[in-house]
């Protein structure tokens, strides 16, 4: 028995028993006579938390995104608060047409404590019109943390009438997580779990689940794949060190002009003129910050990356990781300003003085100034 027409439950690819090396792969035994059959790979980031990296089609996922506009739907967008910029998906109107969009801005419990809310959703508002895009409402969540999620849910069964809900976002930012969460809220208790994990391109297809009580269906879509994010580029292993897991810590580091921070081995922030002041970095606890000479900084990257400098590791061959490029950018008095370094976080500057940054990344990661988050 070489194909089974049957679909993984987790990731929504079509499952294969023949090659072990491609997506899709389940052992035949696992698999027949299951109501919710899932891949071997599902299988893995659910039990041991290890993925196997599999060749994406982005142009078929984009199809896919396009097919919406031609559907007469309800589209829930995600994004990921800790990166806006970098989840953003490009062209959205482009995708799903005059369909109305709930925004839902996800991992919102990894941001301090002491954050203001009201000031964030303003800034969400703000930075939404800036891209050209008229949303229904706005949403701060924790689909892992099943936060304010009951309001998601009481807008789509408000809007939702006999259409179907697509999901859309780019890769890795919740959107499996919140359908789980949100099937749960709508009373599926014994349905099929979707697989959700931190590494981007979980979902390999489209996911129909049939909302309890309601005609239409919520249909989950696979990410987006960028290549603009630091969490494109590094292992598995850095992705887990420069992911947050929990509520992120501020460090502020008094910095004299011709002072460096190195995030891990991953990107740094060269003060090259102004006057003594904080630099505020945002980032996963676990991710090393070191500070060091300007002067002394080329030496160190050269010496020691991969060892006191990481991700990435020793050993570990990607040449995008091994070469940073400088972005140069001139900070006026005023508003707080974050310099964002795209899937690793940012670091604010409180506005206060005429400054002049340089930041080093990798070739093709999104480097850019934007109005303060927090």
């Amino acid at each position: 028995m070489s194909e089974l027409e049957l679909i993984c439950s987790g990731c929504g690819i079509g499952i294969q028993t023949e090659d072990k090396t491609a997506a899709g792969y389940a052992p035949l035994n696992s698999v027949v006579e299951r109501e919710y059959p899932v891949c071997q790979r599902c299988y893995r980031i659910k039990h041991y938390n290890e993925v196997a990296p599999v060749a994406l089609n982005n142009e078929g996922f984009q199809k896919i995104l396009s097919d919406i506009g031609k559907r007469n739907a309800l589209v829930v967008k995600v994004v990921d608060l800790f990166d806006f910029a970098g989840s953003w998906v490009k062209d959205i109107k482009k995708y799903v047409g005059q369909n109305p969009i709930l925004l839902v801005a996800n991992k919102a419990d990894l941001l301090p404590r002491s954050t203001n809310w009201e000031r964030v959703e303003n800034w969400l508002s703000y930075e939404v019109k800036k891209q050209g895009v008229e949303v229904e409402q706005v949403f701060l969540v924790s689909a892992k943390k099943r936060v304010e999620i009951e309001h998601v849910k009481a807008a789509i069964e408000a809007k939702v009438g006999t259409r179907d809900v697509y999901v859309v976002g780019t890769a890795n930012v919740g959107k499996s997580t919140l359908i789980n969460g949100l099937l749960q809220l709508f009373g599926e208790e014994d349905g099929a779990e979707l697989t959700t994990s931190r590494y981007p391109g979980t979902t390999l297809s489209t996911i129909r689940i049939d909302l309890p009580n309601h005609e239409g269906s919520i249909i989950d879509t696979p990410g987006i794949m960028t290549r603009h994010r630091l969490t494109d580029l590094v292992s598995p292993k850095g992705v887990r060190d420069i992911t947050p897991e929990e509520y992120i810590n501020p460090k502020t580091y008094q910095l004299n002009d011709k002072q460096s921070l190195f995030l891990g081995g991953l990107a740094r922030v060269d003060y090259v003129e102004g006057p003594k002041q904080g630099f505020t970095v945002y980032c996963a606890n676990q991710l090393n910050v070191h500070r060091t000479k300007l002067e002394n900084a080329d030496e160190l990257y050269d010496k020691h990356l991969g060892t006191l400098l990481t991700p990435p590791y020793e050993g570990e061959e990607n040449p995008l990781l091994h070469k940073l490029y400088a972005h140069s950018f001139t900070i006026k008095s005023g508003h707080p300003q974050d310099i964002v370094i795209s899937g690793i976080g940012w670091i604010t500057l409180r506005g206060q003085h005429f400054t002049t940054v340089k930041v080093h990344a990798p070739k093709g990661v999104d480097v850019h100034i934007r109005r303060a988050l927090i």
